[in-house]
């Protein structure tokens, strides 16, 4: 049975959890398999409000399975606390879910490095990490040499690894602190995440050969990306990316599943486009436009609390990134959001030094300079967060629908009018937008 994968299109924030949580039924696992605790996924389930970050969005769901791969640096305290979170709701997370011995473990050092560069980096240079010493956990996975693994922290040697380990970091983060004390203390550390291990252990396991034993048992798996393609640590608006492979190409190398078993792929995209903390965002809106659809929206980091930027949708990004990740449908979020506006813009092009381009540039000197190229549509102004259906919809709504997906080159399958499960359209049966507008509509 081919695999089923869900990743996100922009920066991130695109709703993903939402559509995980409900393409889980029926699946025999669920897989997250990149990032760490500064993802942010949403589940809402009538009056229940599920905000998740190291734990699959699977987990709400009996019977399913749910993995961390090694793709995913993990932070102990953090997922101790959604997990003892989940069990306050009802939910037994360490029958549910195994974590990939092969994951890499934020330490301590970590957040300190991360909170000490990003005070080193300051103006339309700082990154905006979430300072939470991700991309230092990532660092030091590429280094090796200091790296720890959620294995290591059940073995024998783990406590003169990290003595020695504090000693290097402890010199590192002295040379660049200035007068501030580095407070890294080796055998407090070993003790506090010794107790994380034993409050963990049961759920440890070799997640490598419980996933190619699953493929070759031929069971129904969904993978669940984290953050968006356009912060790809490869593949995006670099540097102002994340620490791993966010769009469809990390799937593979971050859960160790062969790349030809993933068959269907689901690209997740607001109907509008926005983005957290630093780094270029050609259709930003920093004016009325932006603001109303940031309260419409809610548009505030499920992380951070932080405000989201917001802009206009961003067709030629959207296209970019659904080619790169494989993308073989689309489900687009957050349509009733702009229900109250007269018109909408949409960016078809870019102009870059009085040209006009249709792709998305690499370098971000490039990106910074891009003008968008806009299309303005009408809008709908009807609540439509009780639409079941297409025929639910008010007929701008669809042809704004329509427009998106032919300048996306991908059928969208799920139109969502809100945040709860049932508020979500699935598309069956048709061979595009286009036919149903001129079946229905003249």
């Amino acid at each position: 049975m081919p695999g089923q994968c869900v990743i996100g299109l922009q920066w991130g924030d695109e709703a993903k959890g939402k559509l995980v949580d409900l393409l889980t039924e029926g699946k025999d696992l669920v897989v997250r398999y990149q990032g760490g605790a500064n993802a942010g996924h949403t589940v809402v389930i009538g009056d229940d409000v599920y905000k998740l970050h190291h734990i699959p969005s699977g987990i709400i769901n009996a019977g399913v399975l749910n993995l961390i791969t090694p793709g995913v640096v993990i932070n102990p305290p953090t997922i101790l606390k959604e997990i003892n979170s989940l069990a306050e709701r009802g939910i037994d997370v360490s029958t549910r879910m195994k974590i990939s011995q092969r994951a890499h473990v934020v330490m301590p050092w970590h957040v300190l490095e991360d909170k000490m560069w990003n005070e080193l980096v300051s103006g339309e240079d700082n990154i905006g990490t979430t300072l939470r010493g991700i991309g230092p956990c990532y660092a030091d996975k590429i280094g090796r040499s200091f790296a720890i693994r959620m294995g290591d922290l059940i073995q024998p040697d783990f406590a003169d690894r990290v003595r020695k380990i504090v000693a290097v970091k402890k010199k590192v983060l002295s040379a660049t602190s200035g007068d501030q004390v580095v407070e890294l203390d080796p055998d407090a550390i070993v003790a506090e995440y010794t107790e994380y291990a034993a409050q963990l252990a049961s759920m440890i396991a070799d997640t490598n050969r419980i996933l190619l034993d699953a493929v070759d048992e031929d069971r129904n798996i969904l993978f669940e990306g984290a953050q968006g393609s356009l912060l790809d640590i490869d593949h995006g608006t670099f540097p102002f990316v994340t620490s791993s492979n966010s769009s469809g190409v990390g799937i593979s190398a971050g859960s160790g599943v062969p790349g030809n078993w993933i068959q269907e792929v689901i690209g997740v995209t607001k109907s509008y486009a926005t983005r957290v903390g630093g780094g270029p965002f050609p259709t930003e809106q920093d004016n009325d436009h932006g603001q109303h659809i940031r309260d419409m929206g809610n548009e505030y980091g499920t992380t951070t609390g932080r405000p989201r930027r917001c802009g206009w949708f961003d067709a030629v990004a959207a296209r970019y990134t659904a080619r790169l990740g494989g993308v073989t449908s689309v489900a687009l979020t957050m349509l009733d959001v702009l229900s109250e506006l007269e018109t909408i813009a949409v960016c078809v092009a870019y102009e870059l030094n009085g040209e006009r381009i249709d792709h998305f540039p690499a370098h971000v000197n490039e990106l910074r300079n891009l003008v968008p190229i806009y299309e303005t549509m009408p809008g709908w102004q009807t609540d439509v967060t009780g639409a079941r259906s297409l025929d639910d919809l008010p007929a701008n709504a669809v042809r704004y629908a329509r427009k998106l997906e032919s300048l996306i080159g991908r059928k969208i399958e799920y139109i969502s009018v809100g945040p709860d499960r049932a508020q979500t359209i699935h598309i069956q049966k048709r061979e595009s937008l286009e036919e149903y507008l001129k079946g229905k509509y003249v």
